[in-house]
């Protein structure tokens, strides 16, 4: 099991870059507005050959009435408690504050060892300001700066000092990545929460509470993989914050590193543009999708309404069809689980090959039955079949015209891969190549 350390602080000390700079990357969106920063943010750092986790928290703030601030300090309680290590986070240009001083007075109350750093020391003079920290009663302070690194090795030389002895096990395989996105306040959030049994990710019905993509392990029910939350995609019109817009090139890049993507969909809604924009951004980056339309517990139905709901998704995501629809509630927790089953399923399909011999024993007779239309005067004969080594499932017909097959008749050979092979919710590629 991997050593976890938890960054912990007043909001605006610098905690997401301090993050980044950690875990080399930039998972955690920085930005000068207090309480950026609102769901635990998970990265992994490497040093000295000792590998960790890392969870970025939201500013910690005591006393407040703000709805996003209780989540935030609730959440920083839970990467307390999670935690091996807390890097406790002041800032040497605000100097010290009643706040450091009540979050540091909470941390105390903890049985787990606390690291004070001081942020933002880029001079000698800041160095020597720093100083004022030791008035918390700390016995050692370390000095970075977060944005160009000074002061980082020390550091991190005595949080790996500080880390259990733990003997990390190997993983065969690669475990599957599943991405919930979906537009604003459709439930992404509550539905991981339900799942996982826990309440991991800020809900709030103020829509876009999740801006930071969440990824964290989940290993129940005999499934095993990554689950990501994502901020909620909205059209770029509407994208007025900043700290919004980060959000959303992040969920991007996450349908990107993903392998499966559940699509969350609100049944009080319908199916709407943006959602069928999401569906064509999943299927550009080729990857596996299941739709899950949620809040069906709102719905008032009759015996035709799931038949009805169901075409409807079929009919705007047209002309992608075989894609699995899954109608559950994250309130009820109805067929919460088929949710999973499907997720699996689909990304099981994606590594799914089918033998050289089977294809061209299925499919050349149906070529046969169903040739390509002639062209011009000349016949296009397609020979052989096979598929390709690649990631998503590619298959490759070799024929003498290559450039005589139209679109009409790709769709027929896909067609007839998919009636004949499981590959549900997954995009196929078809290539035609002279022989």
């Amino acid at each position: 099991m991997s050593s976890i350390v938890a960054i912990v602080g007043r909001p605006n000390v610098g905690k997401s870059t301090f993050f980044n700079r950690l875990t080399e990357s930039r998972a955690a969106i920085v930005d000068d507005m207090p309480g950026v920063t609102r769901d635990r943010n998970y990265g992994k750092s490497i040093w000295n050959g000792v590998e960790f986790s890392v969870i970025d928290t939201g500013g910690y703030v005591s006393g407040s009435d703000d709805i996003f601030e209780e989540e935030i300090r609730r959440q920083a309680n839970l990467a307390i408690q999670e935690a091996d290590v807390i890097v406790f986070l002041v800032d040497v240009e605000s100097g010290l504050t009643e706040l450091d001083i009540s979050v540091y007075d909470l941390l105390r109350r903890n049985d787990k060892p606390v690291v004070t750093v001081v942020n933002k020391v880029d001079n000698h003079q800041r160095g020597l300001d720093a100083n004022e920290f030791y008035s918390l009663g700390v016995e050692k302070l370390f000095t970075v700066s977060s944005i160009n690194g000074l002061g980082t090795g020390d550091l991190l030389d005595e949080i790996v000092e500080l880390l259990p002895k733990v003997v990390e096990e190997a993983e065969d395989e690669k475990i599957p990545r599943i991405a919930v996105v979906g537009r604003p306040n459709v439930g992404k959030s509550s539905i991981i929460n339900t799942l996982v049994g826990e309440d991991r990710h800020i809900v709030t019905e103020v829509a876009g509470t999740t801006r930071d993509a969440v990824a964290q392990h989940y290993n129940k029910f005999g499934h095993n993989f990554i689950l990501v939350d994502t901020a909620g995609l909205r059209k770029k019109t509407k994208v007025a914050e900043d700290v919004e817009f980060y959000s959303v090139m992040r969920s991007v890049r996450t349908i990107e590193d993903s392998d499966v993507c559940v699509l969350v969909l609100d049944a009080t809604r319908g199916v709407e543009g943006q959602d069928v924009s999401i569906f064509h951004l999943i299927h550009r980056n080729k990857k596996g999708i299941v739709v899950v339309v949620n809040k069906w517990d709102l719905v008032e139905k009759d015996n035709h309404t799931m038949k009805s709901f169901e075409r409807d998704i079929l009919e705007k995501f047209a002309p992608i069809v075989d894609i699995p629809i899954v109608f559950t509630s994250a309130l009820t927790k109805q067929r919460i689980l088929k949710i999973l089953e499907e997720a699996m399923a689909v990304f099981e399909n994606r590594n799914r090959h089918i033998a050289t011999s089977k294809l061209n024993e299925l499919l050349l007779g149906f070529i046969e039955a169903y040739p390509p239309p002639a062209h011009k005067g000349k016949y296009v004969k397609i020979k052989y079949i096979t598929q390709l080594p690649t990631k998503i499932p590619s298959f490759a017909f070799f024929c003498n015209l290559p450039q005589y097959i139209r679109d009409p008749y790709k769709r027929y050979l896909e067609n007839k891969i998919r009636a004949n092979f499981n590959f549900k919710g997954i995009p196929i590629q078809l290539y035609f190549r002279q022989k």
